[in-house]
């Protein structure tokens, strides 16, 4: 098989391909039917399954149609599939196994095909890929850039409730940006002047601002998920350790979704890769005085 494409590319190409084309006729087709009504071209009963049902429809089925053949398409060409399916997971391209978005997908007789040849692939592990430009140790502090930018909103919530109050425009509202800019900023301050190490990762394992040291052997099913949509999505570290669980929110950090499953990879790779090397060591020496 030609496995020329990385996994970064093809995820890249998948979102250029599915999402973004999805989200465009999903957002045309309201903008469309909100003129027709206002128009009054679309009244009455049909307003509700055009404007409203209509065009989720039109994207999910573009989906429907589109996910296949990317699927096919990236995991011919990626050698990593495992690393390739987990990424696509957690970047919302492709639904879990067995779940409703990957029945929904829709396959030919031809498409299953494919799809079942390449099942043979995940019977091979991943080939490790270091990137020598990631120090042997990586630590993630709160983002001062980030944290500013709230703080600024936190003081301009203030600023707008004073003026709403000392202009008797409207006391409830303003009595409430002032106390939620009060917290905000607060809340972003005590970050922006704290340098405690939030998560730290190296080959040797991993430790948060919650969790103790645990090494890659203790821990299990690390990765960052999303959770939520639009203002309410947030970013979560989460992985299994004996006797516990770390469910970490990084929206604040220096890091991203991306970044940080990246380095969760390699990491843990720098750690097989050692002990195995460890491992051909000792047996060699152990051949040799045998």
């Amino acid at each position: 098989m030609n496995e020329k494409t990385t996994v970064d590319n093809a995820i890249k190409r998948g979102k250029w391909l599915i999402n973004y084309p999805a989200r465009t006729i999903l957002f045309t087709s309201i903008f469309i039917a909100i003129y027709l009504q206002i128009q009054n071209i679309i009244t009455g009963w049909l307003i509700i399954p055009i404007v409203y049902i209509l065009p989720f429809l039109l994207a999910f089925l573009y989906w429907c149609i589109t996910i296949t053949k990317w699927r096919i398409w990236a995991f011919t060409n990626v050698r990593n599939v495992h690393e390739l399916k987990k990424r696509a997971i957690q970047e919302r391209l492709i639904g879990l196994d067995n779940s409703f978005y990957q029945k929904a997908e829709i396959k030919s007789s031809g498409d299953k095909k494919k799809w079942d040849s390449l099942l043979l692939k995940f019977e091979k592990e991943d080939i490790f890929q270091d990137n020598i430009f990631i120090p042997k140790q990586t630590i993630i502090f709160y983002s001062k850039s980030k944290n500013s930018i709230q703080m600024l909103l936190g003081i301009s919530s203030i600023i707008l409730g004073g003026y709403l109050i000392l202009n008797s425009r409207s006391l409830p509202l303003g009595i409430l940006l002032i106390l939620g800019g009060l917290y905000l900023t607060y809340k972003e301050f005590r970050e922006v002047i704290n340098t405690t190490p939030q998560i730290i990762l190296d080959e040797k394992g991993i430790e948060t601002i919650k969790t103790k040291f645990h090494n890659w052997e203790s821990i299990k099913n690390e990765e960052v998920i999303c959770e939520g949509f639009g203002k309410n999505r947030h970013y979560y570290l989460i992985y299994e350790y004996p006797g516990g669980r770390e469910y970490l929110q990084i929206d604040s950090y220096t890091t991203n979704m991306k970044a940080l499953n990246k380095l969760l990879i390699l990491y843990r790779g720098r750690s097989k890769q050692k002990n195995n090397f460890i491992q051909q060591t000792v047996k060699l020496s152990n051949d040799i005085y045998n």
